[in-house]
């Protein structure tokens, strides 16, 4: 039985060091009074300072082998708990197959889009026999460059009935386009530009005191105009063609600048291709409900012999559509801080937008008129060679030559 007073003493010692001492020197320390007191001093500094007898056992072992740890470790190289994924190697693999293709917004994969919780993600590890806890879970997707995202202000429109499953067709349609070397297209236009000596967001290296000087006022000058720039990104190549139109955003201009693509660029890339594959947003030029489109990609079909088959990603998803994260947004920090004066100046800034990936950007200005709201007959639409897939038909159809 130990001395009460002693307990007492200890515990006063200890309290008062505690919040000073690293997990090595507090082992330490207690071995040291353990040591000192003899007999029954481990079960004293034990119930006094709370700490494990196995832990001052250890702190006593260490005296005598001090010089081997360096000043800066707390442990023996080696010494706790190995990484679950020492222990279990597959286990990165299993939580990467179960998340991707769920997974959102990595430009690196043809798809990835979800929100699963760490801990559902553990449950379903766990039940394919790779025993893990959220946490664990939450340390392998940081690893791997993941992170928390707060909500953001990108939904448009009605939900779509069966999203998820729309996104799993398109990743999947994706992947079987590049397997067998066919071309795979993402397709958008970006917001119009007014053209003038107007304020263009963001700053750019200029000598102190020598800001370029724009307009008082941003209201936009009708005899200007604006820029109407429709990318078309090749997946395969990273590569990107830039349309900037002069007038309206039609759908005879967006498959205009998929024509265009194709003749400068696409042709070349894909000398074998028999087939391309578009993803779009629902809406727009491009939209799944423009009759227009799809008229206009028959005419393409028909003058290239390609079967054109297109998905259009859900309402509220357009910020996943691949051209954003790969095309536009570096084409806007590239002008960022420079007036738009002139659609030249546009053709001439989209076209040296480069990143460190590699990727090429092709611009050209297209100064053709496009009638807007031009109305497509039954009769004109009865022409296209349109097949519906059966899953969702209406977003996802293909388009043979006549």
């Amino acid at each position: 039985m130990t001395d009460h007073r002693i307990v007492e003493w200890i515990r006063t010692k200890y309290q008062g060091l505690c919040d000073q001492l690293s997990e090595r020197a507090s082992r330490r320390w207690a071995a040291v009074e353990a040591q000192s007191l003899g007999h029954g001093g481990v079960s004293a500094v034990s119930e006094a300072t709370g700490i494990a007898r196995s832990t001052i056992a250890r702190g006593l072992a260490e005296l005598g082998v001090a010089e081997s740890l360096t000043s800066g470790r707390q442990r023996r190289a080696g010494a706790g708990r190995k990484p679950a994924t020492v222990t279990n190697p597959r286990l990165a693999t299993a939580l990467d197959r179960l998340v991707e293709p769920e997974s959102r917004g990595d430009p690196m994969t043809p798809l990835r889009w979800t929100c699963q919780s760490t801990r559902w993600l553990a449950t379903q590890l766990s039940k394919q026999g790779h025993p893990v806890g959220a946490t664990v879970v939450r340390q392998l997707l940081r690893s791997s460059g993941y992170s928390l995202q707060a909500n953001c202000k990108t939904r448009e429109g009605e939900s779509h009935p069966d999203r998820d499953a729309q996104f799993r067709h398109i990743n999947r349609r994706v992947k079987a386009q590049q397997r067998q070397g066919q071309p795979t297209i993402s397709v958008d236009t970006k917001k119009k530009e007014p053209l003038g000596n107007l304020k263009n967001p963001g700053q750019t290296w200029r000598p102190k005191g020598d800001p370029v000087k724009v307009d008082t006022h941003d209201f936009p000058d009708p005899k200007k105009g604006k820029a109407v720039p429709y990318g078309v990104y090749d997946l395969q190549h990273d590569e990107a063609w830039v349309s900037v139109g002069v007038s309206s955003d039609t759908a005879e201009f967006a498959v205009a600048s998929i024509r265009c693509w194709w003749k400068r660029l696409g042709r070349k890339r894909h000398p074998e291709a028999t087939r391309l594959f578009i993803t779009a947003d629902s809406g727009g030029s491009n939209g799944n409900r423009n009759r227009l489109w799809k008229v206009e990609l028959q005419r393409f079909a028909d003058a290239t012999g390609l079967e054109i088959e297109v998905s259009h990603y859900p309402p509220g998803t357009s910020k996943w559509n691949k051209i954003e994260h790969r095309l536009f947004c570096h084409v806007t920090r590239n002008w960022r801080g420079q007036p738009l004066v002139t659609h030249d100046v546009v053709v001439s800034l989209i076209g040296s937008t480069t990143t460190a990936s590699g990727l090429k950007v092709h611009a050209q200005l297209d100064g053709s008129l496009y009638e807007k709201g031009r109305k497509v007959s039954d009769e004109e639409f009865d022409t296209a060679n349109l097949q519906p897939h059966k899953f969702h038909g209406e977003g996802n159809y293909t388009i043979h030559p006549n």
